[in-house]
Formats: C-alpha cells, structure tokens, sequence
C-alpha cells in the first residue's frame, strides 16, 4: 500500500505544479519534472525510486510515444525525412567527437573518451512531444523533423554503440558476428513493421470492431503497442521507437481517434506524471562537489553539441532561424537511451566508475533544461 501513498502524492504535486507553470505560460511538464526533484532524495525524500515507480513511468513513457505516433502524419515524416536524417547524423556526430575530445583532458583515455561521447549522443524526446503538444506543434515543420530525427537518431546511437563495442575487444570473431547478427535483426524489425502498417493494423481494428466487448478498439491496439514496443526493445532498439511506429500504424485506421481519446485519458491521469515524476526522482546531488568541473564541462558540451548539430541540419535545408532553434533545442533532452548505454559502459568497463555518477547528473540536467529552452525557442518570433 506505500505505493498507493505514493501515488497520491505524484498526482496531487504534478497536478498543482504543473497548472502553476501552465499560469506562467510554461510546459506543464516542466512541473511535473520538479515534482520529482521536490519529492525524491534530492530534497524531501519522501519518495524514493523503486521498482513498481519504474514500471509504471515506463508504461507512461510508452504511452506518450505511442500518442506521439498516433498525433503524427506520415506523409510530413516521409517529406521531412532527409532534413531529419541529416539533424540525426549530426546530432550524433557532433557529441561522439566534442564530448569525446573535451574528456579526454580529464585523464582518460581515447576508448573511455568516445564512450562517454557515444552516451550522449542519444536523444530521448518523450519532454519535446510534452512541449511540442502543449504549443500544438507536432505537426508543424519542426516538429515533425524532430520526431523524424529522433527515430533516426535511436538508430545511429544503437549502431555507433554496436561498432564501438566490437571494436574495443580484441578483435575476435564473436563481437563481429554479434554485431552482424543485431543489424539483421533491426532490418528484420523495420520490415516487420512495414507489413504491420499494411496489413496487420487494419485487419486487427477491423477485427476488435466487430467484438461484443467494450474498449475492444483500445485494448487491441494496446496490445499492438506493446508489442511493437517489446519487439522493439529484443532487437536493441529503445522501446519508445517501437511504440511510436505502432501509433503510426494505428493513426493510417479510421478507428485512431477513438483510440487517441481513450489512450490520452489512461496516460495523462496516471502513467505519463509518473514519468516525469520519475526523471525528478532519479536525481541527487551526490558526487557534484567531488567532479563539478567535469559536470559543468559535460552540461556545457551536451547542451551546445545537440542544439548545434539540430540547427545546423536544419538550416541546410533552409529552416528558418526560429524553426532551426526549435529543432536544435528539441533534441537536447537525454533520457532512457543514455541511461541503457551508460549502464552498458559500466558493466563492461569502458568508461571510469569514478565519472558515472556524474554522467547521470549530467543526462538528468539536460532532460530538465531541454523543456525551458524549447519553450523559449518556439515562443521567439523568426
């Protein structure tokens, strides 16, 4: 029951925090966001992250996705794709080889270096949907080219890591074969999901049309979700990009509207707050005095090499100055893909014990900024 407690507490503060920033023309999120610092181990301590906490934000953080999916038109996706292609080889790029040669002044050396490079060069834009939705912008030029950029950039951030850890062994075989064996695996999972946008959708909202049994339409695209999602995520890919794709899959049916309405009341009362409560939680200020300067450098870096990389990309296709500021400061936000390749990192000692509380502090930090920065971005005239 200390979970239900729990729970009652995130929704009361992200309810209340949130409507204040609404009141000062900011993303709500951005509240929900400090519900979890004001309540976790970084200052009260009345909540702590826990297992069930983790369950339910990743059920909010696929949910959002999957919305995300549903809110979007494919055919601006596949108009914006190579302005999106370009801001996702940049945005990975500029992180691996700035991040990379800025630590390396620390004392480490070039692997470790490039690695926590490669941690930074993942994107998570489940808090620049949140910002894109509160100003109605996904479907604007921007924000379709951030949605677009941000599959691509799931993508490249799985294939850099792929390379990086077969080349940092010894040579053998195995890594080779691995990685071979994983690129074969996403290719299958893409045309997978050609097929599931084809036929399988369709026929299964059809299908749960015809069922006697009430929200038939939703629980079977749920269940579409999830799967893609979990799929997803067995293939090496986050599972957000899975969820997201399914949303698409749902969006090309006639029943989409009927899902988005049902799926937005599930994720907007209980699961998506958790989320971002959860980001809040996941913070602490444990090991800031011991590496300020490393924190402060990586902040500086990670901020900077994003926000380049996602306007220079836009501005090559002629984005205005405005719309190529949206798309930089859209892609600033870390999250749970950093988190996954860091904890890689770790357990396979590539990168120094000694800095990876302070790579968590540093990903937490730019997922907090990300939502100010958009917001001031999308509100500034060209």
């Amino acid at each position: 029951m200390e979970f239900i407690g729990s729970l009652i507490v995130i929704l009361l503060t992200t309810s209340l925090l949130g409507q204040i920033f609404v009141r000062l023309n900011l993303p709500a999120v951005i509240g929900q966001l400090l519900a979890g610092i004001i309540l976790g181990p970084a200052l009260l301590g009345f909540i702590k992250p826990g297992e069930t906490i983790d369950l339910f934000a990743e059920l909010g953080v696929i949910l959002l996705m999957f919305l995300a999916g549903i809110e979007s038109d494919l055919g601006l996706l596949k108009k914006f794709f190579k302005p999106s292609m370009t801001v996702a080889l940049l945005g990975v790029l500029f992180p691996v080889v700035f991040i990379g040669i800025a630590t390396s002044l620390f004392g480490m050396n070039l692997l470790e270096s490039l690695f926590i490079g490669i941690v930074f060069a993942a994107t998570s834009v489940s808090i620049s949907v949140e910002v894109l939705k509160d100003f109605d912008e996904m479907s604007s030029k921007s924000g379709t080219t951030i949605l677009g950029a941000a599959v691509v950039d799931d993508i490249l951030a799985v294939i850099v890591l792929s390379l990086f850890t077969t080349f940092s062994h010894e040579g053998s075989s195995g890594p080779t074969d691995s990685l071979l064996f994983n690129t074969i695996l996403e290719i299958t999972y893409f045309i997978v999901v050609w097929f599931i946008f084809k036929f399988v959708a369709p026929y299964v909202m059809r299908w749960a049309e015809r069922l006697e049994l009430d929200f038939s339409v939703v629980i079977a695209s749920l269940i579409l979700a999830f799967g893609m999602a979990f799929a997803a995520d067995l293939v090496g890919l986050s599972a957000v990009v899975g969820a997201f794709f399914g949303g698409l899959a749902i969006r090309q049916t006639p029943q989409f509207k009927e899902v988005q309405n049902a799926v937005s009341a599930i994720g907007y009362s209980v699961f998506i707050p958790v989320f971002f409560t959860s980001i809040g939680l996941s913070m602490t200020f444990t090991g800031i005095g011991k590496n300020i300067w490393l924190i402060v450098l990586l902040s500086v870096l990670a901020l900077l090499t994003k926000f380049y990389g996602g306007t220079i990309g836009a501005q090559l296709f002629k984005f205005s100055k405005r719309d190529a500021n949206v798309v930089g400061s859209g892609m600033i936000s870390r999250g749970e893909m950093a988190l996954i390749i860091a904890q890689i990192g770790i357990g396979a000692h590539l990168f120094p014990q000694s800095v990876y509380s302070s790579v968590i502090i540093v990903i937490i930090l730019t997922t907090l900024l990300s939502p100010f920065i958009m917001n001031y971005f999308i509100k500034k005239e060209a």
